[in-house]
């Protein structure tokens, strides 16, 4: 069934005729004004995290260099820029170097087949261009690919710094890349299926008329958690716990060398938003009812309507930090392997046998609707209550163990009792 489907995607309805003609100096153009919106980007999405932060703290926040104290991000990029810069003695200095810049390159890299909004004409001129750098028949897998890139300078900065703890935080990163990566390309296999292409300017045309996000709501959810996981924000930053590693992988670096690592975060973030707002909420679309209005999805208002809903992703990124305390490791790596992967395989089968046989005439829409609505009842009834049931079975299931065995003490996992516990008074407790 999806030997028959998947063919459209790769050789279907892509139009990428507007590609590929733009002047050598156009081309420099919107690769620069990328470039530039990413760094101002990030400048105020560090501003607005600490203000927002301080707000559910009832705190002010940076209020003092420039207006609203919007200022301070540049400020505190500067300080860093001129803070002594260490190599350590152990590290490997030539991939210690190379590390930081192996994270940031393809975090700017992965902005260049996102579609901002539709065919333009430039101001001044009688040039026609796509508000898009580039774009391709497996844009979305070129994401994937320039993301996982990213992970090679986290891993890589960790091993080379000579600390146990940075390469403790750079293992920690492999197995979460690994583990939510495989969770996130599943959830887009839906789209691919119902997009029938996988570039991401005819993912946007698709959804002219109906955003995925709520066609395919299992799909979004599972890309939610996942995109979270993927870049190392809270509750899921278990490569730079401080409680654990002091830092993470990036314990023994500074000035712009750590500089390098706070803007691949930071841009990453966008970069999954930007992500979720094209495969999920229509793109560059404007959302209802704004497009009610004939001209809302013309000229250069849609780039308005896509920042706006990346901003709101990038807002749910700053509300999980301030709201939501650590996840313990096992649990993290639980929720990728035991809830999320086996949700969405089982909704990617799903969605291919509902297309396959819709495309055909021969099921009635109803059925798909009644079909999609127990699939979102069952993935939001494991997110919230499937941790549960296993938590009890380990309790119930208690082991004693010898915290003090390897010399320190050890923290007991679920379903241990340090030795000479007295369950009769653990059970009245509980």
């Amino acid at each position: 069934m999806l030997a028959q489907i998947l063919p459209l995607a790769v050789h279907g309805v892509d139009n990428l005729s507007a590609f590929g003609k733009d002047p050598w100096w156009l081309v420099v153009i919107k690769a620069v004004l990328i470039f530039l919106v990413l760094v101002l980007l990030t400048l105020f999405n560090i501003w607005w995290e600490r203000r927002v932060v301080a707000r559910m703290q009832h705190r002010i926040g940076p209020n003092v260099h420039g207006p609203f104290g919007l200022l301070q991000s540049l400020a505190d990029g500067v300080k860093l820029a001129f803070k002594e810069d260490i190599t350590p003695t152990a590290a490997d200095k030539v991939v210690f170097v190379l590390a930081p810049v192996l994270s940031v390159v393809p975090a700017f890299v992965a902005f260049s087949v996102i579609p901002f909004g539709p065919e333009v004409t430039i101001p001044w001129t009688d040039t026609t261009t796509p508000l898009q750098l580039t774009d391709m028949p497996v844009a979305v897998l070129f994401v994937l690919a320039i993301s996982s890139i990213g992970i090679y300078g986290i891993v890589l900065g960790g091993w080379a710094s000579g600390s146990t703890y940075s390469l403790l935080g750079g293992l920690r990163s492999s197995a979460q890349m690994i583990s939510y990566e495989v969770a996130m390309g599943l959830s887009f296999v839906a789209v691919f299926i119902y997009a029938g292409t996988l570039s991401t300017s005819g993912i946007v045309a698709a959804q002219s008329d109906a955003w995925y996000a709520f066609i395919l709501l299992p799909s979004f959810l599972i890309y939610l958690v996942s995109m979270v996981g993927e870049t190392n924000r809270a509750p899921f930053d278990l490569p730079e716990a401080e409680g654990e590693l002091v830092g993470g992988f990036h314990t023994e670096y500074s000035s712009l060398k750590f500089a390098l690592f706070f803007l691949a975060e930071y841009i990453n973030m966008a970069t999954v938003s930007a992500v979720a707002t094209t495969l999920f909420l229509g793109g560059w679309h404007a959302p209802w009812p704004i497009s009610l209005w004939d001209g809302a999805n013309e000229g250069y208002w849609p780039i308005i309507w896509f920042f706006g809903k990346v901003l709101t992703f990038i807002f749910v990124f700053i509300w999980l930090r301030g709201t939501l305390p650590r996840l313990r490791y096992d649990q993290f790596m639980a929720l990728g392997w035991k809830v999320l992967i086996p949700i969405a395989l089982a909704w990617t089968v799903l969605v291919a046998t509902i297309r396959a046989i819709s495309l055909h005439g021969g099921f009635d829409r109803s059925y798909i609707l009644g079909a999609i609505a127990v699939i979102v009842v069952l993935t939001l009834g494991l997110l919230f209550f499937g941790n549960e049931k296993d938590d009890k079975e380990a309790t119930d299931e208690e082991t004693e163990f010898d915290a003090f065995a390897g010399g320190y003490p050890v923290p007991p996992m679920p379903g241990q009792v340090p030795s000479g516990t007295d369950r009769t008074t653990l059970s009245q407790e509980r």
